[in-house]
């Protein structure tokens, strides 16, 4: 099973991907997240730096990224039978770049929907961590083009248009809850899935 944790910038999905992996980590368990170590996932955070950085191009290596991503540990560790949980996949580049991509592209999302739909690997439970875009853009610090408020506005839309489409694979999280309530929802999410 592929289970993904989405959400804006800011919304503590890592936070709680990193607490899930403290207690569940182990044998069955393959955690991983996007973008990668490798020196695709270099390339795609030297592009999140650069203001400037063509975002055609940028969307293109953050597929690069998500298809190493699935050659080198979603897929061999699917085979081996683990529950693999992803801080990031698909959905972030379909709401990401479905804002970054306005006037480059005609309906950006379908755009990068249709050139990952041949070859993704798509995600059987996805936990989507919703939070207000000014409250994650200040719990991010707001230190690159992606956490400005008014693009998180956009990108949070877009995963709204992604959850009506699919909406048995979404699991909303409230992410402006405390902490400790917002990791036993995450906990009670995983049980209920993965069971």
């Amino acid at each position: 099973m592929l289970v993904t944790l989405e959400g804006i910038d800011g919304s503590g999905k890592t936070t709680a991907w990193g607490a899930l992996r403290e207690a569940r980590g182990g044998d069955g368990y393959t955690f991983t997240r996007e973008p990668t170590d490798s020196w695709y996932g270099e390339a795609v955070l030297r592009s999140v730096r650069d203001d400037d950085a063509d975002p055609l191009a940028e969307a293109f290596l953050y597929t690069a990224d998500h298809a190493a991503h699935l050659s080198r540990t979603i897929r061999p560790a699917l085979e081996r039978g683990d529950v693999v949980v992803s801080d990031r996949y698909s959905d972030s580049r379909y709401a990401y770049q479905g804002v970054a991509l306005d006037g480059t592209v005609e309906d950006p999302i379908d755009f990068v929907r249709r050139v990952h739909e041949p070859w993704t690997r798509p995600p059987d439970c996805t936990l989507y961590f919703d939070v207000d875009p000014e409250v994650a853009a200040e719990r991010a610090g707001a230190t690159n083009k992606f956490e400005q408020v008014a693009f998180l506005e956009r990108v949070r839309e877009n995963y709204e248009r992604l959850i009506d489409a699919d909406p048995e694979r979404f699991v909303r999280i409230d992410a402006e809850r405390p902490l400790d309530e917002v990791r036993a929802r995450v906990a009670a999410a995983i049980d209920e899935r993965v069971a």
